[in-house]
């Protein structure tokens, strides 16, 4: 445990809005402590907090979450004003700085503004600075409607080395049956996060659990490729950080297995936005999913979408069923004239003509998650 120097605290929105009732600033104020407990022991630490549109719903009275878009991104706007307001005031009370940094999935999308946040993140480490990072739900429209930062956590811990993420949730953690309906279910102390049998137990722990439990175990899964330890635990036990920081036994913890990535693969496997889709044949699909061979031109049975070089692009069988994601050698145009009976590579400058790949092996990540996103 001394040996890990770098977290990842993610605070779902329920704690933080005492589920929904508004900012609970005493208990934010005990996070920010433990926090900073731990920054004094010498460790870094990154924050990834949800609760701005329930902290905007409350500041504007309203009563129920509405379904229109632009009213969920008004309300975001508002409350993030509240709720960055809330840490910087109680990292303040510790001597500490917080820095405010709002992320969407395309950040992560464009390799350049991903070594940006990189940079950025890097840099308020070493000044000691805090950073509270939350989902940009003003601009984006993925997090605001599908859920928590769960994934959004595993994304920055990944990208910045973290040794541990912890999940702070308004559950234990992540029980064998629902407790509610089986008063002897389980706390699941501990497993790999590469356990597929996981997925089941998430699945059905979502429909009670308002964290939603199967988003936790996919960020778990995503963190575990670079050899990182998730923790999911309930936010509400005094001195909880300090506990896990301590090797308590806490939670759930879930560690990684086999499987790892190098850091390109590991924000290739991370992207969310796909620029189009090539469908192989069953043959190239197998040689893919079960061999790790790169994609080449009489493998591919359709090019759809109209992506360029160095994209990133959805790869499926010949059901359509995603398969993988990989970093595209050519535009879509210049693959749709490669792929087909009547393949060509004349129509190519003379310095791709030799590049046979559409897609090389080292650019492939298979999807982690075996059809359930």
């Amino acid at each position: 445990m001394a040996t890990e120097n770098r977290w990842v605290v993610k605070i779902g929105s329920s704690l933080l809005t005492n589920d929904g009732r508004g900012l609970d600033r005493e208990a934010l104020a005990r996070w920010v402590d433990d926090i900073a407990g731990l920054q004094r022991g010498g460790m870094e630490i990154v924050v990834v907090s949800s609760g701005a549109v329930a902290e905007g719903m409350s500041r504007l009275g309203w009563r129920k979450r509405p379904d229109d878009l632009p009213f969920l991104q008004a309300a975001a706007a508002v409350g993030q004003m509240g709720l960055m307001e809330a840490y910087g005031a109680s990292f303040r009370r510790s001597g500490i700085c917080a820095a405010q940094v709002l992320l969407t999935h395309e950040d992560f999308a464009s390799r350049q503004r991903y070594m940006n946040v990189h940079a950025t993140l890097r840099k308020l480490a070493q000044m000691r600075a805090i950073p509270v990072i939350n989902e940009n739900d003003t601009v984006s429209t993925r997090e605001i409607c599908f859920g928590d930062n769960d994934m959004l956590a595993a994304l920055v811990a990944n990208l910045t080395a973290a040794d541990r993420l912890v999940i702070l949730t308004d559950q234990r953690g992540l029980f064998s049956h629902d407790p509610r309906m089986d008063p002897g279910a389980d706390l699941i102390r501990q497993a790999s996060a590469e356990d597929d049998s996981l997925f089941d137990i998430a699945g059905s722990a979502s429909k009670w659990g308002r964290g939603g439990m199967l988003s936790k175990v996919k960020a778990a899964r995503m963190f575990a490729l670079s050899g990182g330890i998730t923790t999911i635990a309930s936010g509400r036990v005094e001195g909880v950080l300090g506990q896990i920081r301590s090797g308590m036994a806490v939670g759930t913890e879930l560690r990684p297995g086999q499987q790892r990535l190098l850091k390109h693969n590991q924000w290739l496997a991370g992207q969310s936005i796909t620029h189009g889709t090539i469908v192989l044949d069953a043959e190239a699909a197998r040689a893919v999913a079960q061999h790790g061979r790169s994609i080449r031109p009489d493998g591919v049975l359709h090019v759809r979408g109209n992506f360029d070089r160095d994209q990133v692009i959805q790869i499926t069988d010949p059901e359509e069923r995603a398969l993988a994601k990989g970093l595209s050698n050519y535009s879509a145009r210049e693959m749709n004239r490669m792929v087909g009976p009547r393949t060509s590579m004349a129509h190519l400058p003379r310095s791709d003509q030799s590049i046979t790949e559409l897609v090389h092996h080292a650019n492939i990540v298979l999807e982690l998650y075996k059809g359930r996103l």
